[in-house]
């Protein structure tokens, strides 16, 4: 049985990650996975967990994401799982970085988990952080006109109660998106490293929205 150390499991997780997000949508391909991980391993410089596990799971978060496979949330762990028994790993590594797939989105619905680790919090911050900010903005229109979505509709207001299923199948214009959920993120975020650079993010996010509808309505 081949034995891999750290640093080749992390580069054959990539070169995995990599080949088979290569058609991804361009909020979700690999430079997303990229900057989650750069943002995990970021946050666990302060925080105590283990970073092989927090690698992996940030690496493999969005392998298979349920937007992409008719809402199949089992697609990404299966996918996952498969591959991660190729590097001869632990049963313990393996379920708990699977964990970590299953429970690590936004689902909408302030739906809750029956899973809970410093390593999740670590990656959940670090995709979240993802989604605020310059590049939150960017990721989200992308993803709006990907799914030909409407920019902004004054009439369509945003819906704060949605159960998990209604948010899956949601097809509100762009900007709903924001109250939805990019603004709700800031006070969901898990450490004291997240907390911090989201402040920042967020404060961007609340200026485009000011500007945002000042051009809207033509007084700017």
């Amino acid at each position: 049985m081949t034995s891999f150390s750290s640093e080749e499991i992390i580069q054959n997780t990539t070169t995995f990650v990599k080949a088979e997000l290569q058609n991804a949508e361009g909020g979700h391909d690999w430079f997303h996975i990229e900057r989650v991980y750069k943002n995990a391993l970021l946050i666990s410089e302060s925080e105590k967990v283990d970073k092989m596990i927090v690698a992996l799971g940030a690496l493999l978060h969005d392998i298979a994401d349920s937007k992409f496979h008719d809402g199949d949330e089992s697609v990404g762990p299966k996918k996952a799982r498969h591959f991660l028994k190729t590097q001869n790993l632990t049963d313990e590594i393996i379920d708990h970085v699977i964990k970590i797939i299953e429970n690590v989105s936004f689902k909408g619905g302030n739906k809750t988990h029956n899973f809970n680790s410093k390593e999740l919090e670590v990656v959940q911050d670090a995709d979240r952080l993802d989604a605020l900010g310059a590049i939150g903005i960017a990721r989200t229109f992308n993803y709006g006109g990907f799914k030909n979505r409407k920019l902004y509709d004054p009439e369509i207001k945003p819906n704060l109660n949605m159960t998990p299923s209604e948010y899956k199948v949601s097809d509100a214009p762009t900007i709903n998106h924001f109250y939805e959920k990019l603004l709700l993120l800031k006070d969901r975020l898990n450490t004291e490293t997240g907390r911090r650079i989201a402040e920042e993010r967020h404060a961007f996010m609340e200026t485009f929205l000011s500007q945002f509808y000042a051009e809207w309505e033509g007084m700017k």
